[in-house]
């Protein structure tokens, strides 16, 4: 049990203080009269000396407390900018991680959206690719949509293109841009407005590692899909292949199914393509379904999905579009196909498509009928003398 309180020791000091104030001064005669007796008896100036020490003491002690403060506001600094280093380390990292996980443009440009500008320290970094020689947008501030804005962003990334930036990035009409590159291409380019001054080195260090991430993410992407087209698509037409049709299919059936939007279907059949491959051989049939699929690109939307079915069958999905619409279409392609001219050696040879076309039914859910309708509408087409186009009876009925 503490016998002595708070109040207590307060009370103790103040008496203290008492004594010492009553006592100072003869303790201060004493003090001055055993030093000049001192000094009488040495003949040494013993109290300017003990003055002279005192004041020595008191601004060493006082330097030794400007010190400790100064070291301690150091190392108050120094704890300031490594808690900031693990913070922008923790944030490449995790756009790192989000990154890792992004194979395609959508999720790359989520992960960039939530982690670039706390990195670049503001909401209007803006990113660019260079896609087939021209440049598209991937991240940009949306209010910033007005055309000489997006034509000085692209003058910049064309002097980044022609090598005017350093590989580290430069500054450049009000811009620091960075490329962005992957394997020494360079696949787009990263930019931060310098609107409050120069980009401290520091952020540009962290703007590059965010770009060097970046780069290899965007290219991982292209590659993979690349593979993914590659992997979808008959590589003699370009034309999707059969597995990834019906999954189309199947996916736009639902689609019309919410929107009450109609869909159709066309199924094309070259006629007497065996002939061919029997007359000429089968590299001159190969020449004439790669041909074909030309003819398909030129002749239809990029909405449209163009499959090679099986052989010389080929199949064109047309979402949003109805019945007469697709049968237009259909024997706009065929008079197309009609027209084309295939030079093979010394010969030229041209080719005609029987075309059958159906429709989705309303609340339909099975690819397949909607492919057998167009199918069964196809062989009327060449039962009844072929290079002709002919509607499902299913769809007649139903019209």
């Amino acid at each position: 049990m503490n016998l002595v309180g708070r109040q207590d020791r307060l009370l103790l000091g103040g008496l203290a203080v008492a004594v010492i104030v009553v006592f100072a001064r003869p303790i201060e005669r004493y003090g001055l009269s055993l030093a000049r007796e001192a000094e009488r008896s040495s003949g040494l100036a013993l109290v300017p000396a003990l003055l002279i020490l005192v004041a020595v003491f008191l601004f060493h002690q006082q330097g030794k407390r400007q010190e400790a403060r100064a070291r301690t506001t150091a190392a108050e600094a120094d704890a300031k900018q490594a808690g900031a280093r693990a913070a922008e380390m923790e944030r490449l990292v995790n756009l790192g991680q989000a990154l890792a996980r992004s194979l395609d443009l959508e999720t790359i440009r989520d992960a960039v959206l939530q982690h670039l500008p706390k990195l670049a320290g503001t909401e209007d970094v803006w990113i660019l690719l260079r896609v087939s020689g021209h440049w598209q947008a991937l991240v940009g501030p949306a209010r910033d949509t007005r055309r000489e804005i997006e034509r000085a962003r692209e003058h910049v990334a064309d002097r980044a293109l022609a090598g005017d930036l350093a590989p580290e990035g430069l500054a450049a009409d009000g811009q620091y841009c960075l490329r962005l590159t992957a394997g020494g291409d360079i696949v787009g380019v990263l930019g931060v407005p310098e609107t409050d001054g120069p980009i401290q080195e520091a952020r540009k260090r962290v703007l590059a590692t965010a770009g060097a991430l970046l780069g290899i993410s965007l290219r991982n992407a292209q590659l993979f899909h690349e593979i993914r087209e590659t992997s979808l698509r008959d590589g003699l037409t370009g034309c999707y292949n059969r597995t990834h049709a019906l999954e189309v299919i199947d996916s736009e059936l639902r689609r019309a199914r919410r929107s009450q939007m109609p869909m159709s279907l066309i199924m094309f059949d070259l006629d007497h393509f065996k002939d061919v491959n029997d007359r000429y051989g089968h590299l001159c049939g190969d020449a004439v379904l790669a041909g074909v699929g030309v003819k398909m690109r030129d002749a239809l939307r990029g909405s449209d999905l163009k499959c090679r079915y099986g052989g010389e069958e080929f199949l064109v999905l047309l979402p949003e579009t109805p019945l007469e619409g697709a049968k237009r279409v259909a024997d706009s392609l065929r008079r197309e196909l009609a027209d084309m001219r295939i030079t093979w050696k010394d010969d030229s040879l041209t080719v005609t498509a029987s075309f059958g076309v159906s429709v989705a039914l309303p609340a339909e859910v099975d690819g397949q009928a909607l492919i057998a309708r167009a199918d069964a509408a196809l062989y009327r087409a060449k039962d009844q003398g072929r290079n002709c186009v002919r509607l499902s009876i299913e769809t007649a009925v139903v019209a």
